[in-house]
């Protein structure tokens, strides 16, 4: 049996992912590498043990799943290629976390599998890199230091120079062009799941709004991910509303955002178009070593509630690359040998793992600070 199994580690994502677990692993670890070609998980270097698994064989994973005790994925885009692994740790009682932001193949697994991972003891957890742990672990972070029982409300403002992965580009296209699908999974979702009667959440992509600088909608799978959570922690207040932006300093450069937004919208519905940017970058490309040692991203948090306000904030080095890997495996590290909560199903960060989590971040080097209080 191995404490963690990492498949996809061929990809660019995936490769530093395994790089980052050969130095973080604890003495004692049994971990792995699976992938469909044995060639490109040999070329990685590591001294682990390679397994066989493809998508394609669903029986392959199957046995992944059955090996370990946490499966961490980089295989996407997930509403393609990521069910039968999900399916495979929910029924084999194996704890998973993947990258994805992706709201349809967030909905539809919950709706498919989580009451399966519930009866097995499986903790099914998506959206640990970029998307969305900074957002989610940071208003958890944020509402630790309000008040309790009391209505709170929070404000995330992002800042960032990275680059967006080949593969979050291929995801975010993939997502674009799949509009209804993405809302007919949504309605099934909200039939399905329970939501407390007793308690308001609400959460949004935010709004534009001027603050110094220039903030905008960041209509990501974020805002969702904070609002489960939410849902599911009492921590969280009996009213919680929370709102996410992406921050720029000029109105020109919003306004490009924004127009360069919609139109990668629009030209996501139409095939060839969509086929076109989907060829401009490759899922498993990424930037050299030096241009993401210069990337950076910074989260803000500003949170009221019970007459009390603060203002924190997450930051870390970058965050489409090097610190989505850092993420991914420390998720995978935390559920594999930490005392997290006694929970299963679909969750989120913050309620799978929570201040664990944050804590072995922080010691990661990425920051969960308090600026003001």
């Amino acid at each position: 049996m191995y404490d963690i199994v990492l498949f996809g580690a061929s990809g660019f994502t995936g490769a530093l992912t395994a790089e980052y677990l050969a130095e973080a692993v604890p003495p004692g670890c049994r971990w792995a590498l699976a992938g469909r070609d044995r060639a490109k998980l040999e070329a990685l270097g590591h001294d682990v043990p390679l397994l066989h698994a493809d998508v394609n064989d669903p029986a392959s994973l199957a046995a992944l799943a059955e090996q370990a005790r946490v499966v961490a994925t980089t295989v996407g885009p997930y509403i393609r290629y990521g069910e039968p692994l999900v399916k495979a740790c929910a029924r084999a009682g194996t704890h998973y976390v993947d990258l994805t932001g992706e709201p349809e193949f967030v909905d539809r697994m919950f709706v498919r599998y989580d009451g399966m991972a519930r009866s097995t003891g499986a903790k099914i957890v998506h959206a640990c890199g970029f998307d969305s742990i900074p957002y989610d672990l940071g208003v958890l972070h944020t509402v630790d230091q309000l008040p309790s029982g009391v209505p709170l409300k929070v404000s995330g403002f992002v800042r960032s120079n990275g680059r967006a992965s080949g593969g979050t580009v291929h995801s975010a296209v993939t997502a674009m062009s799949r509009v209804r699908q993405m809302a007919e999974a949504g309605t099934q979702r909200r039939s399905a799941e329970i939501r407390p009667k007793d308690r308001r959440v609400s959460s949004l992509p935010g709004g534009l709004r001027y603050v110094g600088g220039w903030a905008l909608p960041m209509p990501t799978i974020d805002h969702q991910i904070v609002a489960r959570s939410a849902r599911a922690l009492d921590r969280y207040g009996p009213d919680f509303a929370y709102r996410q932006h992406f921050a720029v300093r000029r109105l020109s450069t919003a306004l490009a955002l924004a127009a360069g937004a919609g139109a990668l919208a629009v030209l996501a519905q139409i095939p060839p178009a969509r086929d076109w940017l989907i060829g401009r970058i490759d899922a498993g490309e990424g930037p050299m070593a030096e241009q993401r040692a210069r990337s950076w991203f910074k989260v803000t948090f500003l949170g009221e509630g019970g007459g009390a306000r603060v203002v924190t904030e997450v930051s870390g080095g970058d965050p489409g690359y090097g610190e989505t890997a850092k993420m991914l495996a420390e998720s995978a590290l935390c559920l594999a040998f930490d005392d997290v909560p006694e929970v299963a199903g679909q969750l989120t960060t913050a309620v799978a793992m929570g201040r664990p989590l944050i804590d072995r971040l922080h010691r990661a080097g990425i920051s969960f600070t308090t600026l003001r209080a």
